[in-house]
């Protein structure tokens, strides 16, 4: 058995031995994106489960061991890990926790010190917390990020953005119900095979594999009628997670919407591009500089090739992160990169441009960088496009759920008769076209 093992400020440690005998668990977010990513980490050897509970006893949890001030994402997700502790399914000798620690401004950066004075006061200190960060935060011997390690979470990530942008595109459509997310998961099934195999990872599998996919998707049989087309933008974990959106997506189907959910992709490419602006703006070395560069040219062409194949087929493509950032110059400034930043204005304006201009804003009661970026830019973005039909929600164990979901009624109502309106128009001026024109005597 694994001995425990401090550093000198106390930290347990998760060690060599752990990783060989404990359990990790994960938090869970992004569904398709996650199981892609927990089979990467088994690919290393690490033995994950992927915690999939949801219910209002996640955050009566969250709430016993967190203040109610708490961050609300950091209150479900310490509410998640400790209610599958104590559920008595895991052998607490033997297992670990793994949370991301971002390293910036956001109090994201501080949920793992959280978690850690949580797990002490519910008696469960001796559970090891791994950080999952990019920034050279907390080390383990037991766990490391490799190089080859984040190009496979990358190629994750990309194959996770693409099912997701599909069977959204298709979903709403399909003749024979279920049948988008059937194939969902017989991808993530086929992928889970392929990357057991280490294949799937290169750029030309990859090319491949998305256009099989998209033409998959593609091959779906549909009707296609006239909907309301919904984005959903925020907070990352607000606006993915179903514990934390109370199901937003769900119920955005239920009423016969269309949903576009940006991809998890343009974060990624938002937060490495942050460190390439802070070196510009202040300075660095030029070695780190050219390493972040090579990742964030990665990173682009990943998006290129996701861009590409689901084009290809006739979807509406995600757009290029550069298009994306160009948006949101003069609106915001760049340097507003606290969470989400001027990326989450950017999306708004982006998805407004693309179609999905009624827009649900995600945000946690009380996140700062949300309500600036995101609440305090609607104004703003509506005098840019006057199309644009935004209702921000706020997220807190305290938030009913009716309020929330009438009042995504409300923009839906606006939205609907717009919709009728542009219908109308297109049927007279298709009569209009159809007309035989009156013969001069």
């Amino acid at each position: 058995m694994a001995k425990l093992t401090y550093d000198k400020t106390g930290r347990l440690l998760f060690t060599k031995e752990m990783k060989r005998e404990y359990t990790i668990l994960l938090p869970m977010m992004a569904p398709i994106h996650f199981n892609l990513i927990k089979n990467v980490f088994e690919m290393y050897g690490y033995k994950t489960v992927l915690l999939d509970t949801e219910g209002p006893e996640i955050a009566q949890v969250g709430l016993k061991y967190v203040h109610n001030d708490t961050c609300y994402p950091a209150l479900l997700v310490i509410g998640q890990f400790i209610h599958a502790l104590q559920s008595g399914k895991y052998d607490l000798e033997k297992t670990a926790l793994m949370i991301t620690q971002t390293g910036g401004g956001c109090r994201a950066s501080n949920y793992i010190h959280l978690l850690r004075k949580a797990l002490k006061k519910a008696g469960l200190e001796q559970i090891p917390v791994v950080s999952l960060n990019m920034s050279g935060l907390e080390k383990n011997s037991g766990f490391s990020l490799t190089l080859p390690m984040i190009r496979r979470a990358i190629g994750a990530l990309v194959y996770g953005d693409t099912l997701m942008l599909l069977s959204n595109q298709t979903k709403p459509y399909e003749i024979h119900p279920g049948e988008s997310m059937a194939l969902v998961d017989k991808w993530v099934g086929t992928l889970t095979g392929m990357f057991k195999k280490g294949k799937g990872f290169s750029v030309k599998e990859q090319r491949s594999i998305l256009d099989e996919i998209a033409k998959s998707f593609s091959q779906v049989p549909i009707k296609k009628t006239p909907k309301v087309k919904v984005g959903v933008v925020g907070e990352i974990y607000v606006k993915y997670a179903r514990l934390g959106n109370n199901n937003l997506e769900q119920f955005l189907q239920e009423q016969d919407c269309e949903v576009c959910v940006p991809g998890i992709m343009g974060f990624a490419l938002f937060k490495v591009d942050n460190r390439l602006e802070d070196i510009k703006l202040y300075g660095g070395s030029k070695i780190k500089y050219g390493i972040i560069k090579v990742l964030f040219d990665y990173l682009e062409k990943m998006e290129t090739l996701m861009i590409e194949s689901t084009a290809k087929y006739g979807f509406i493509p995600p757009g290029k992160y550069s298009h994306t950032k160009e948006l949101v110059k003069g609106v915001i400034g760049y340097g507003s990169k606290m969470g989400e930043g001027w990326l989450l204005t950017a999306e708004m304006l982006e998805l407004t441009e693309t179609g999905y201009a009624n827009i649900v804003c995600t945000q946690p009661f009380g996140c700062l960088p949300n309500h600036i970026c995101g609440k305090g830019m609607i104004r703003k973005i509506k005098s840019i496009d006057d199309r644009a039909n935004i209702v921000a929600i706020d997220y807190d164990p305290g938030a009913p759920r009716v309020n929330q979901e009438n009042r995504i009624k409300l923009m839906l109502a606006v939205a609907k008769e717009a919709l009728k309106k542009e219908i109308q128009q297109a049927e007279r001026t298709r009569a209009g076209k159809t007309e035989k024109p009156v013969k001069k005597e």
